[in-house]
């Protein structure tokens, strides 16, 4: 490069860093003490130098759109309410070199063995106690240290295969420890969708710093589960507390990128001290699972017995062997803040060493000693909970920051804490170091804290080369959590050379074989069925509604017999008499959203975006829209994308179980609504006009100009609408297909013996072919309708219960 050309690109990198100002007395992770660039981060802050404003904020967008389609939420608690946000990206990555980055795994490598050593004896021969290591009351009164799991050895022959750290470079530049992440670690499926965002953010120099991928640490975390299955039939599963957790969409991504069932505690059971999950073809041994559960409430008859989110007789599983916890229950006794206190001690006592990463400075105050320190030193503390389990900077009802309580001197500071010895601990008040974040356009400081993750393999411990970093709001540390405004950013481990181009797939090591389709929950049956039965019935609801504001826009007389016939068909649905006619689709599009996100690890990106779309559709139109030909068009908008919707699925969802019960569902709603549409609008009193307003619900007017050369008259629309097998819409092809797919399902092979839900199907589907157009008449087609609703109960007993 010419002098002139540095020159032009030192002034592009001063214009970039132009509000960027170190913070007097905290390092800064991308200016040194000597206020130059650290050399990590030249080629990224060359590469945004060059960039115009324009392009770096489109460049943003592309990140943030993708995060938005690929529907990364978390949920906020407020004091209200609890609402799903826009997952809070922050748009620079954090860059931390090869050496460095080596030096950290080393020190969490250390720490990931001693507290493999401190929960075993912990739940073993509590020598640490014995020997005056650890105080006893922080281990007797911590409500996460489990009593039923004393002395139960896992079977794997390790408490610990997952782990998570957060650390942050204190103000003398080294990296601390502020808190251990061992109960149900989460934040590994963000971090993977944060390096995807801001891999596509910059795509072109993210291929070219040499940034370590993420695929070969999840490969090898994989293939080590798989390898602690008592047998190849057993199962790797991934317990969740289900749809309403704050991080259920990290349970999801990580059970369908790892390829896992993802699991609630209701479909597990105990057999003969087994634990086994629920199918449709019956019980099917889980021998491997990983939990996003909370321990105390994984089994209602040992544990906390208000529980509803367990599995009754979990911990008797665990204790005959027959399936190993990730990690074991009772582990989140590790994350107690007190324990901080005596960890280097404890590392120095078991092995001899010296944390190689030290922890934040922690006093417990229930020894008389460091609890005189600590007050005498609460100015420079924040004092809280002991056995509370967050990062000394997200506070608490019990948390006092800078020795003063709200209206209270010193002295009041001094009584509580003699009040609450053993209660609370001290620690040092917590001075992070900044990384840049974008702010309006512009790299400012912000405080960051890292979270990174450890998996057990078969070669040991090893660290995901990355991971992700919690910036602050604004320059107060407290405001790094999400829930106060904090974001999120990916971290890159930067190599001195070529990375390896890691990915999911393992090299063969036998000739191909074909795998078979996995087992399908029960659960997840059940609500890919109701799924079907959703979105088919959506559609007739549109139908119905399009044909009400098609006819008022035809006569704009609301009164007129069909239309007023046709309006208070509609209020049976749920809709409010108000002309509008909505509600009910929005009810059934609500519940399709609730059935597809409780099988959300089942169910493609491109079919959860088309029904989002949908359900932001009709809200829409349900608010704007006026009666009449407004409606009208918005229901024919809404109409077609529930068809792109369907078409979607059916077109690209593997043939499995689980597709047949979402056909399944399909076939029994548009059955169920064709014989309710028949029996009211094909009865011979049924107003003028309502033969052809059943063809076109029925979605049936151009097949019927085709095929009949009469008027429309009832026998022409029961033997198209009822009784032709070549009409999709009609009730008898709906049974062709009811039937196909029985045929498919476990207990159903065709040298069983026929089951009741096969004879229920036949004995319908017999007695709906033997009629002709003149006999099925009203009473006739409420009688299919009894019928099919004793299919649909069939089928849930069969499969579901």
């Amino acid at each position: 490069m010419t002098m002139q050309g540095e020159r032009a690109a030192e002034s592009s990198v001063e214009r970039l860093l132009a509000g960027y100002r170190r913070l007097e007395d905290v390092p800064d992770e991308l200016i040194g003490s000597d206020g130059a660039i650290r050399p990590v981060w030249t080629d990224l802050i060359g590469a945004l130098a060059d960039m115009e404003t324009d392009e770096l904020s489109a460049r943003m967008a592309r990140g943030d759109q993708y995060l938005r389609d690929a529907g990364v939420f978390y949920r906020h608690y407020g004091p209200q309410d609890t609402v799903e946000r826009d997952w809070p990206l922050s748009h620079m990555p954090l860059l931390i070199d090869e050496n460095e980055w080596n030096g950290i795994a080393e020190g969490l490598i250390q720490r990931a063995d001693l507290l493999e050593q401190v929960v075993a004896d912990l739940y073993g021969p509590n020598r640490l106690v014995a020997d005056g290591h650890l105080p006893a009351p922080l281990v007797a009164g911590n409500k996460e240290w489990l009593r039923p799991l004393v002395g139960v050895t896992p079977r794997s022959g390790h408490f610990l295969h997952f782990l998570a750290f957060d650390i942050g470079r204190g103000p003398d530049g080294d990296w601390w420890v502020l808190g251990d992440r061992t109960q149900a670690p989460s934040g590994a499926g963000f971090a993977l969708e944060n390096r995807i965002a801001t891999a596509r953010i910059y795509s072109d120099i993210f291929s070219r710093l040499n940034v370590e991928r993420l695929a070969g640490f999840f490969r090898d975390f994989r293939d080590t589960l798989l390898d602690l299955r008592q047998s190849d039939d057993s199962r790797v599963a991934i317990l969740t507390p289900g749809l309403h957790n704050d991080t259920y969409f990290e349970h999801a991504y990580i059970a369908r990128y790892l390829g896992f069932m993802l699991l609630e505690g209701e479909d597990l059971t105990v057999r003969d001290g087994r634990l086994m999950v629920r199918t449709v073809a019956g019980l099917s041994p889980v021998s491997v699972l990983l939990r996003r559960l909370d321990a105390n409430w994984s089994d209602p008859l040992e544990l906390n017995e208000a529980s509803r989110l367990g599995t009754p007789g979990m911990v008797g599983a665990i204790r005959s062997g027959s399936v190993t916890m990730v990690n074991a229950l009772g582990s989140g006794v590790l994350e107690t803040r007190a324990l901080l206190a005596f960890l280097p001690r404890i590392s120095e006592a078991l092995t001899g060493e010296r944390l190689k990463l030290p922890n934040i400075a922690t006093w417990w105050c229930g020894q008389s000693r460091e609890r005189e320190h600590v007050k005498a030193n609460a100015a420079r503390m924040t004092i809280g909970d002991a056995f509370a389990t967050g990062l000394p900077f997200d506070l608490d009802e019990l948390s006092v920051v800078g020795g003063a309580m709200s209206g209270e001197g010193k002295g009041a500071v001094e009584a509580w804490i003699d009040a609450n010895a053993t209660r609370l601990v001290g620690q040092e008040a917590v001075t992070l170091s900044t990384a840049p974040a974008f702010v309006d356009g512009m790299l400012v400081p912000r405080p960051m804290s890292l979270r990174l993750f450890l998996a057990r393999t078969h070669d040991g411990w090893r660290i995901m080369p990355g991971g992700f970093a919690r910036i602050g709001h604004s320059t107060d540390t407290p405001e790094l959590a999400m829930q106060r405004g904090g974001s999120v950013a990916d971290v890159w481990m930067v190599k001195s050379g070529p990375v390896d181009q890691d990915t999911m797939l393992t090299q063969p090591v036998a000739p191909f074989v074909r795998s078979q389709p996995g087992v399908l929950p029960s659960r997840s049956a059940d609500n890919l069925f109701w799924l079907g039965r959703y979105v088919e019935r959506s559609e007739t609801m549109i139908r119905l509604t399009r044909a009400y504001h098609v006819r008022l826009a035809e006569t704009a007389w609301p009164d007129a017999p069909l239309l007023s016939d046709l309006a208070g068909y509609l209020v049976l649905f749920g809709n409010e008499p108000d002309g509008s006619f909505t509600e009910s689709i929005r009810t059934a599009l609500d519940s399709a959203s609730t059935s597809a996100s409780n099988v959300r690890d089942r169910f493609s990106l491109d079919g959860w975006l088309a029904l989002t779309d949908i359900d932001k559709t009709i809200h829409r139109i349900a608010s704007t829209a006026t009666p009449g030909d407004d409606l009208a068009r918005g229901m024919g908008v809404l109409l077609r994308k529930l068809s792109g919707f369907s078409g979607l699925v059916h077109e690209n969802m593997y043939r499995f179980t689980g597709w047949r019960f979402l056909s399944i569902g399909r076939a029994l709603e548009r059955a169920i609504a064709m014989t309710n549409l028949l029996a009211r609008y094909a009865d011979p009193a049924a107003p003028d006009g309502a033969f052809d307003l059943a063809l076109e619900v029925g979605d049936s007017a151009m097949s019927h100009r085709r095929r009949y050369a009469v008027a429309t008259n009832r026998e022409t629309i029961i033997d198209l609408l009822a009784i032709d097998p070549l009409n999709p819409r009609s009730i008898v092809h709906q049974f062709d297909q009811l039937r196909e797919h029985f045929g498919y399902l476990p207990g159903a092979e065709r040298h069983r013996p026929t089951t009741e839900l096969q004879r229920v199907m036949l004995k319908t589907h017999a007695a709906l072919a033997t009629h002709t157009a003149e006999t099925l008449d009203t009473d006739a087609l409420r009688e299919v309708g009894a019928d099919i609703a004793a299919l649909s109960g069939e089928l849930d007993r069969t499969y579901f219960r």
